[in-house]
């Protein structure tokens, strides 16, 4: 199945998930425990997630998604909240909850309105839930709400440095708004790898994004390495608009390095979900050093010790490269000609 259908599919399952148990925890909390009682709720809850979730993630975090970008969080949120309000509205004139449990359609406006406040609050939880997923990263957002790095853990993972070549002298050219018109552009196309091969944006620095994988998701088929490939062709495709707009086209360098990373929250009024640990800082480096190589990327030995199946381009042994930080150098491949 296509990454990108994957990852929208299991947000929407999340979010019918979620809202059903909420719909059966509000019905207990009212005292509504009969079975006709629940199944109401449980089919407003169901049609509403689906409909709104639907909507949310294949149309407006599809092809409406560019030009709602565009727009500041309080506008966005605005046409959400309006999106939202409007199907609401439809699913209780409809009385699905009361068709589904065979009970008696409402007749009453006071119930009507009652029953149109508890969909909105469930809308507003669900409008703002995905306007904070899309502000910070839906993995994010779900690692803060489970608690999963509240305290640090130790995990293995593939890290990759991806760098902008030449930003600076193009900064100095296009100056502050243009480069960071051509960044956001860079980024945005950058990223469709990242989703389609299954990697998490860790963080944006200036013109670099860094990039990771859990050992298990990493390790298949070569993602790391194939997403970085997947990176160039995007940009490469794309150059001609870029020549166009800003009178230049973006190149890549990168780095990859796997092995243990300390995960955990950091922060109190901006908390954040960080990564420490040597394997940050060797890919760092690494990525320096790939500045110098022909190719532009380096990859550790120990990253691709951990790769299945056959690697999507050819790759050369670059030996050990002596490296900040390490004695005993570090043993890399490149993509493309020998040093």
């Amino acid at each position: 199945m296509n990454a990108r259908l994957e990852r929208r599919l299991r947000y929407l399952a999340s979010i019918i998930v979620a809202g059903c148990l909420m719909s059966v925890v509000v019905n207990l909390g009212q005292g509504r425990h009969e079975a006709a009682q629940m199944i109401a709720g449980f089919a407003y809850a169901l049609v509403t997630c689906v409909v709104i979730g639907g909507i949310e993630l294949f149309i407006l975090q599809g092809p409406l998604a560019e030009r709602l970008n565009r727009l500041s969080f309080i506008r966005l949120l605005a046409v959400r909240s309006t999106i939202y309000a409007v199907i609401i509205i439809a699913i209780q004139l409809l009385q699905v909850g009361e068709r589904a449990a065979g009970l008696r359609l409402q007749s009453s406006i006071r119930d009507f309105g009652l029953s149109i406040v508890y969909s909105a609050a469930i809308s507003v939880l669900l409008n703002l839930g995905f306007s904070i997923a899309n502000l910070i990263g839906p993995r994010v957002f779900m690692n803060f709400v489970t608690g999963r790095y509240h305290s640090p853990v130790e995990e293995n993972r593939f890290v990759l440095f991806v760098d902008i070549a030449g930003s600076t002298g193009l900064a100095e050219r296009l100056g502050g708004i243009g480069i960071h018109r051509f960044l956001d552009r860079t980024f945005r196309l950058l990223t469709d790898s990242v989703v389609d091969y299954r990697g998490e944006v860790l963080n944006y620095i200036g013109d670099e994004v860094i990039v990771t994988w859990p050992e298990d998701l990493g390790s298949v088929d070569c993602r790391p390495l194939r997403c970085f490939v997947a990176m160039r062709d995007t940009l490469q495709n794309a150059a001609s608009q870029f020549e166009r707009e800003f009178g230049a086209a973006p190149q890549i360098r990168g780095s990859l390095h796997f092995g243990p990373v300390i995960v955990g929250e950091i922060g109190d009024v901006k908390p954040a979900i960080v990564f420490n640990g040597d394997v940050m800082n060797i890919a760092a480096r690494l990525e320096e050093l790939s500045r110098k190589v022909d190719g532009g990327f380096l990859a550790s030995r120990a990253a691709m010790a951990r790769f299945a199946g056959p690697l999507p381009v050819p790759l050369h042994d670059l030996g050990t490269l002596p490296i900040r930080g390490r004695m005993d150098g570090i043993e890399v491949v490149g993509i493309g000609a020998t040093v």
